[in-house]
C-alpha cells in the first residue's frame, strides 16, 4: 500500500484526490492538511510516503521543499510557482517531485500533437479557458505547450464561471488551419494521472520530473 497525504485536501481537486485515493486499492489515505480543515503539511508528513500538492502558487514551492526535507515523495498539480527552485537538491533519504501542468490524459495528448503539429504549421496561438477562481494566467497547461511548440506562441486566457479546464490551440497557414481542442468537463477527469503520478514518483531517474508525458510515451 502507497501512503498517500493531500495539500489542499478541502479545495476542489484536493477533494477529488482523497476520494481518487481512497477508492485505489493500492493505496491509503494518511492525511488531509489544509488551513480549511485546521492541519498544516507537518501534520500529516510523519505517516506519509507522497504527498500529491494542490494548493496555491505561493505555497506549492514551500510544500515541496518541506517534503524533501521529510524524505517524503511529492507529487504537484499546483502551477505558476517556480519549479527551478527545486532542481540541484540532493536529500537525503531521497525524495521525488514529480509537477504535471495538467493530469488529464487528453490534455497530454492535446500537447504531442500540437508539438507535432507546429514544426509543418506557420504560425500558431493558445487560448485556454477556466473557471473563474484559478488564480494564474496563463495557465500551465498553455505554457507547457506554447514551450513545446515551435516558435513564438501567443496565449490568452478566459476565466468564466461554468468552465472547468479547456484548450484550443490554433495553427494557420497560408489557404488553412488547425485547431486541436481538449475538454475538461469534470475534475474526475485528472486523476488517473494523479493516480499513475504516485505510483511512479517513487521511482523517478530525475527529480524534478515536469510533464505527464514522461510517464506515458
Amino acid at each position: 500500500m502507497i501512503r498517500v497525504a493531500v495539500a489542499g485536501a478541502a479545495g476542489r481537486m484536493g477533494q477529488a484526490v482523497v476520494a481518487a485515493v481512497e477508492a485505489a486499492a493500492d493505496m491509503e489515505l494518511t492525511g488531509r492538511a489544509d488551513p480549511a480543515l485546521g492541519t498544516v503539511l507537518a501534520d500529516v508528513l510523519g505517516d506519509a510516503e507522497v504527498v500529491v500538492d494542490f494548493t496555491r502558487p505561493d505555497t506549492a514551492l514551500g510544500n515541496a521543499l518541506e517534503c524533501i526535507e521529510a524524505g517524503v515523495h511529492v507529487v504537484i498539480g499546483t502551477t505558476g510557482f517556480d519549479v527551478q527552485a527545486l532542481r540541484g537538491l540532493d536529500p537525503q533519504p531521497r525524495a521525488n517531485v514529480f509537477v504535471a501542468p495538467n493530469f488529464a490524459i487528453s490534455a497530454v495528448l492535446m500537447m504531442r500533437f500540437a508539438a507535432e503539429a507546429s514544426r509543418h504549421m506557420a504560425k500558431a496561438e493558445i487560448i485556454e479557458l477556466h473557471h473563474d477562481a484559478k488564480l494564474d494566467a496563463p495557465s500551465g497547461t498553455a505554457a507547457r505547450t506554447a514551450d513545446l511548440m515551435q516558435g513564438d506562441v501567443a496565449i490568452h486566457s478566459v476565466r468564466l464561471p461554468g468552465l472547468v479546464a479547456h484548450q484550443e490551440v490554433i495553427l494557420g497557414d497560408v489557404g488553412q488551419s488547425l485547431t486541436i481542442r481538449q475538454d475538461s468537463y469534470a475534475r474526475e477527469s485528472f486523476m488517473p494521472g494523479v493516480l499513475l503520478a504516485i505510483r511512479r514518483v517513487g521511482e523517478l531517474d530525475e527529480s524534478p520530473l515536469v510533464g505527464l508525458e514522461h510517464l506515458l510515451f
